[in-house]
This record gives structure tokens, C-alpha cells and sequence, in this order.
């Protein structure tokens, strides 16, 4: 019997293998989905008449790929346009998303893109997520994570860089994102990095031939995200195998802080 694919492998990176079924990204039965368009399937359309035409088609998002593929339960806490700031002062409220009846075991937090390149907010740093009054993207994305550690305090909290693409001031402004999110890994319990900016190929113009649609991915493009995804979850878990154990105990009162194996 060959269990090797549920163990590390020497020298192996995140995304080294794209895995077929959801490979261990299984043991959590809820999962939410943290983010602005690209990651509610969101695709441009564009004709005479009508100009351009932006459509968030939640079927097509890579979150729901993920729960069709690993049978799962995946929320989409999304929409197109959306920042880390809009998201705590009123969507994710009126969206009821804080919710008990919407609590998941994990939850991955996309955002940066429209906060950081297109409203070209302060990105800021760790501590002004304790800052009352303070203003930027670091504010709002801390505390959005000590919100979910607060309704669900053994959640996995995934946070995903944004991928590299052609432009050089966009990777300058993506590589201090990374930075930050490491930051907030570090910072919080259970916190882990999908570094896709470090981890997955460029998004340059051959990649957004096959995979775009516009300014935004085509179908092909947000079930090659799911795979990533899935991939790099996959393989934080067979790295961190400890901090998973307990995994079906999160929302439950059976949780045990103190257990060691």
C-alpha cells in the first residue's frame, strides 16, 4: 500500500503538483470565500450595444469548483468590486455572513486587488489592525481575521497573495501584500499563506490568452485557481499535520486545547 501522497515530500513546494478530488482539502465540510470579483466568477462581456458588461455568475467562481470537486460546502462571501474596508463596514453585515448559521471550519480571504491597485489605499501594517480609527487596507483585513477568530476561534484562516503578472509597479505594490499577509500569519493562530505570488506562474499575456476573459478569468482560468487552491491547502495540511487533527471539533465544544499527540 502506498500512502505517499498523504505525506510531505523532501524538497516540495505548494504547487509542485495539482491534485485531482480535493485531496485533503476534504476534512473541512464548510469553507468560505473571502473576496472581490475574481473570486465570485466574475466575466466581462462586451458588444455594440451595450459597452462592457461585468456578471459575478457564482456557479463559475473557484470557490464553488472547490466544493463541487472536493464535495464540500463553500460559501461565497464575495462580490465584484469589493475591498477589505467595504467588507467590515457593511457588507459582510447586511450580507449576514457573521452569522451563526454561516460559521465554516475554514475560510480563505482574497482581497487586495480593487483596496491596494485600484483605489491605491495605504497598505499599512500589523498593528493598526488594533488601531480604532485607522484607515488602511492593514486596519480592515486584521480586523476582519480577529473578527472570524472571535465567532469561530479554532477556524483555518487562509490568506492568498495576489499572483505576479507583466507590470512592474503592480508587483511591487503585490510583493508588500505578500509581506503583510506573512505578518498576520504570524500574528494570529491558525493563519496560514496560499503565497500564490511567490508559488504560481506569472499572469502574463500568453497565461491570460488561455485563461482570460477581458480583465477578468474565463471558466478555464477559475478551475486552474480551484486547483491551486485545493493543491496548496492540500499541502499545508501534509505539512502541519498536527494542527489539523482536530479539525472536525471546530464550532463543537469537544475542541481540546491543550492536546498533544
Amino acid at each position: 500500500m502506498d500512502i505517499s501522497n498523504f505525506l510531505p515530500k523532501e524538497n516540495e513546494l505548494p504547487l509542485d503538483t495539482l491534485i485531482d478530488g480535493g485531496g485533503l482539502t476534504k476534512i473541512f465540510r464548510t469553507i468560505a470565500c473571502i473576496g472581490d470579483s475574481l473570486s465570485s466568477g466574475e466575466f466581462e462581456s462586451y458588444n455594440e450595444d451595450y459597452g462592457s458588461g461585468y456578471y459575478d455568475f457564482y456557479d463559475y467562481s473557484w470557490g464553488q469548483y472547490m466544493a463541487r470537486e472536493a464535495d464540500t460546502t463553500v460559501y461565497n462571501f464575495s462580490r465584484g468590486g469589493m475591498t477589505a474596508k467595504e467588507y467590515m463596514e457593511s457588507f459582510a453585515k447586511y450580507s449576514g455572513f457573521w452569522k451563526e448559521d454561516k460559521l465554516c471550519q475554514a475560510y480563505i480571504i482574497a482581497l487586495g486587488v480593487n483596496d491596494l491597485i485600484g483605489q491605491k489605499q495605504q497598505l499599512g501594517k500589523v498593528s493598526d489592525a488594533d488601531e480604532r480609527e485607522c484607515d488602511t487596507f492593514a486596519s480592515h483585513y486584521g480586523k476582519m481575521i480577529k473578527r472570524i477568530k472571535m465567532i469561530q476561534p479554532e477556524a483555518k484562516v487562509f490568506l492568498m497573495t495576489m499572483p505576479r503578472d507583466e507590470n512592474a509597479e503592480n508587483n511591487k505594490i503585490k510583493e508588500g501584500h505578500a509581506k503583510l499577509l506573512y505578518d498576520f500569519a504570524e500574528k494570529f493562530k491558525n493563519t496560514y499563506v496560499l503565497d500564490l505570488y511567490k508559488y504560481a506562474c506569472c499572469y502574463d499575456k500568453e497565461f491570460r490568452k488561455r485563461f482570460f476573459l477581458g480583465g477578468h478569468m474565463n471558466a478555464q482560468g477559475y478551475i486552474l485557481t480551484a486547483k491551486m487552491v485545493m493543491s496548496y491547502i492540500d499541502y499545508i495540511i501534509r505539512h502541519n499535520y498536527e494542527d489539523f487533527v482536530q479539525v472536525p471539533f471546530i464550532g463543537k465544544p469537544y475542541h481540546n486545547a491543550n492536546y498533544k499527540r
